[in-house]
């Protein structure tokens, strides 16, 4: 065979297996269709629904509650400590005897202050009636004015005698009452800080009494913010330890001066404790009650706010799709954002913690199915066959 055949007859072989590769290709059917991406299944805490909110806008308050009204009963004479009667958490009330301090050297101060008022009285006696007498013999000309004088002067004396006298009583009672400790105010001792047989002087804390039937927040807030600040604005307040539970106050005095270093404005809110469920020392954050609306709303968390203008990803037709949106009040103490234009109410949003699901992904929402009621005459309840069941409420 001549090398010019041999090589047409390669050319042939060479065109069949391409035909046949080709006839192959066109048979597979991944090669007719593209192969369709598995959509993304989210759950609920990937997603939320643009639903009516009741949004709060007002200066965020944050400090420790302390009670209202607080007193530190101390020692105002000098002795040993002979009774402390109340414990730290007991309940007392209004004049009720606290602690007692040893009085041995001031009853003898006490006894000789009343024996001083008793010799007292009894001179400016004599005195007056020696006034007298000799006022008649001064009428009748038996004795000379000048010597009447004597005898006034003598009254005058004896009456200043007795009125120091009677101010070393009142001064000897008066110590003598210090020694007993009692309660300025019906409230609760917070604080025990002595014990019998303890030697104190005087401004030596003993007791500290509160009233725990309404506490206190002292909080500063920027100057800027004055205007929503007044007293009497209501104040609304979650406290550690208590959940989602709220409590309400009112702003009860606006600092008057700026600060000049931070350029805040102290305020004092007042919290109502009458039922005693809170303590003193919780932290407390609160919010400024100035704005209260209810609009279409969702956590911050779904909003890219880094996009001008502001974008959400929702779903729609079980796809991704990028939507800008106009924003409107902010609760920076829920976290919660206004949503004027670009959705509506119900629809479902992306939150940005999701992961990286990008425009145009087909998504698979999965959500917890709500439990199923069986009703008057069904056996074990459940959906009908051509009804679908209720969808569950997504987290907010």
């Amino acid at each position: 065979m001549s090398t010019g055949r041999r090589g047409a007859a390669w050319g042939v072989l060479v065109l069949l297996g391409l035909a046949m590769l080709s006839g192959c290709d066109r048979g597979s059917p991944q090669a007719q269709q593209p192969q369709e991406k598995a959509p993304v299944v989210l759950g609920p805490d990937d997603v939320v629904r643009v639903e009516s909110r009741t949004l709060e806008s007002g200066p965020v308050l944050s400090g420790t509650l302390q009670a209202r009204r607080a007193a530190t009963m101390r020692a105002e004479v000098q002795g040993a400590v002979l009774e402390m009667l109340v414990e730290q958490g007991q309940k007392v009330k209004k004049g009720q005897l606290l602690a007692r301090i040893e009085d041995t050297s001031l009853q003898d101060q006490l006894i000789a202050a009343r024996s001083a008022v008793r010799v007292a009285r009894s001179g400016l006696r004599v005195a007056r009636s020696e006034e007298e007498r000799n006022r008649k013999l001064a009428d009748a000309g038996v004795i000379t004015r000048r010597e009447l004088a004597r005898v006034e002067l003598a009254r005058f004396q004896a009456q200043a005698q007795l009125s120091e006298a009677e101010a070393r009583l009142a001064l000897a009672l008066q110590q003598v009452g210090r020694t007993r400790i009692r309660a300025p105010f019906a409230g609760v001792v917070s604080e025990r800080l002595a014990s019998a047989g303890d030697i104190v002087q005087p401004g030596t804390a003993l007791y500290t009494v509160i009233d725990p039937t309404s506490l206190r927040l002292e909080a500063s807030v920027p100057a800027a913010q004055l205007s929503v600040l007044e007293p009497g604005v209501g104040v609304d307040f979650n406290v550690a330890g208590y959940g989602e539970r709220s409590f309400e106050g009112r702003i009860e005095q606006v600092n008057p001066a700026v600060d000049p270093g931070t350029g805040q404005v102290r305020l004092y809110v007042t919290l109502p404790n009458t039922e005693q469920v809170l303590l003193t020392g919780l932290s407390a954050e609160g919010r400024v009650a100035a704005l209260r609306r209810e609009v279409p709303a969702v956590p911050v968390s779904a909003v890219d706010v880094r996009a001008e203008p502001p974008t959400v990803l929702r779903v729609k037709d079980g796809r991704v799709e990028r939507v800008q949106v106009k924003l409107g009040m902010t609760d920076e103490l829920e976290r919660l954002v206004e949503l004027r234009s670009g959705v509506q109410s119900g629809d479902v949003l992306l939150r940005i913690t999701s992961g990286d699901v990008a425009e145009g992904t087909p998504v698979e929402l999965r959500l917890p199915e709500r439990p199923q009621e069986s009703g008057p005459g069904v056996g074990g309840g459940g959906t009908p066959p051509d009804e679908s069941p209720p969808q569950q409420p997504l987290p907010r």
